[in-house]
């Protein structure tokens, strides 16, 4: 029987990701759902990966492509990580039989012609890479070559239980979550000081790691928990969010969080986005950096409540559909042969 070991890096803290979700504080008892495929692997488990040591890194450069005997016992046949990274953690430190790993920055560090140290070659060692945006797949293949491993594409998916539906607010109020490298906090505050002006009694708090000064009346806070998180979807009437241009996808999650709870989602449009943001249907896509526009977009479904109800219920029904942990871990397990669909 094959056995799955999911690795996670050590930071990650995965002990107390579960302690917190037996509170009801986390989505998910493993990071990003996956401990949905013990459905598909009962025996599979969960590991932390620490920094290689220096005799780890050295042996890796002169001894590539390492991998441990069939049936040892240190580790599980298959490996999986959730990013590119950890991937190589895991190569250079818990190598397996069986390698597979996610990739969501290389694509854009190769693009905007950024040193990948070793990724390459790192890479190519993997059984198979997927990747959660369509506008990887064709730089990832040149990155890796088209003798390089297989790649799945399959879209992100999140907890739909743990950000469910939840009836649209009477009071007006704009939230934009997140603060990853490609967030464009800049066109995010000057569209929201336009939304302000615009719409002054609705309120606007914005989490975000940034240093900027916000604008006059833009709430912001550095960090918000995964509860207080949904209880602020539960109060939003609608979901903003900026980004510069990139290939991942970023802002994905929070767009599906806020489409899980019901509420319309008016972001930039980048390169795989529209696996997950029908325009149109479930929220509105505006081109990168252009802040009249999404604040014109933020502005329209404040002055619609019906229309941008309408937005939150299809963007639950997509949800369900297709944006579920449950889904993602499916196609995943399929990929990673656990299922009669892969074969």
């Amino acid at each position: 029987m094959t056995v799955l070991e999911v690795l996670f890096p050590e930071g990650r803290d995965v002990a107390g990701w579960a302690e917190r979700h037996g509170r009801g504080e986390t989505p998910g008892l493993w990071p990003y759902g996956l401990d949905g495929l013990r459905a598909l692997d009962p025996d599979a488990r969960i590991a932390e990966l620490a920094k290689p040591t220096r005799f780890e890194a050295a042996r890796a450069r002169l001894l590539p492509g390492r991998r441990p005997k069939l049936g040892s016992a240190a580790t599980a046949e298959v490996g999986i990580t959730w990013d590119e990274n950890t991937g190589r953690l895991m190569a250079l430190t818990r190598p397996h039989e069986r390698m597979y790993t996610g990739v969501i920055w290389v694509t854009d560090l190769v693009a905007r012609g950024r040193d990948t140290g070793r990724m390459r070659e790192i890479l190519r060692e993997m059984d198979g890479l997927w990747v959660i945006s369509r506008g990887q797949l064709e730089p990832l293949r040149d990155f890796v070559g088209d003798d390089g491993p297989p790649i799945a594409y399959f879209r992100f998916g999140v907890d739909a239980d743990f950000f469910p539906y939840r009836p649209y607010p009477t009071q007006p109020l704009v939230v934009s979550v997140g603060g990853d490298r490609d967030r464009d906090a800049a066109t995010l505050f000057a569209a929201l000081e336009q939304v302000h002006e615009s719409v002054p009694e609705a309120r606007i708090v914005v989490q975000t790691t940034s240093t900027l000064t916000a604008p006059r009346g833009v709430e912001t806070v550095a960090h918000l928990s995964h509860r207080e998180l949904a209880d602020l979807y539960a109060e939003a009437s609608v979901v903003a969010i900026a980004t510069g241009q990139n290939l991942h996808a970023s802002g994905m999650t929070v767009s599906l969080e806020a489409m899980a709870t019901g509420r319309p989602v008016v972001m930039t449009r980048t390169p795989g986005i529209e696996d997950y943001v029908d325009h149109g249907s479930t929220g509105l896509l505006v081109p990168v950096g252009d802040a009249e526009a999404l604040s014109e977009g933020v502005v329209r479904l404040l002055g619609d409540p019906r229309l941008a109800e309408a937005y939150g219920r299809a963007g639950r029904a997509e949800v369900e559909e297709w944006g579920t942990t449950r889904a993602m871990v499916e196609r995943m397990g399929a990929f990673l042969g656990l299922t009669e669909d892969a074969r």
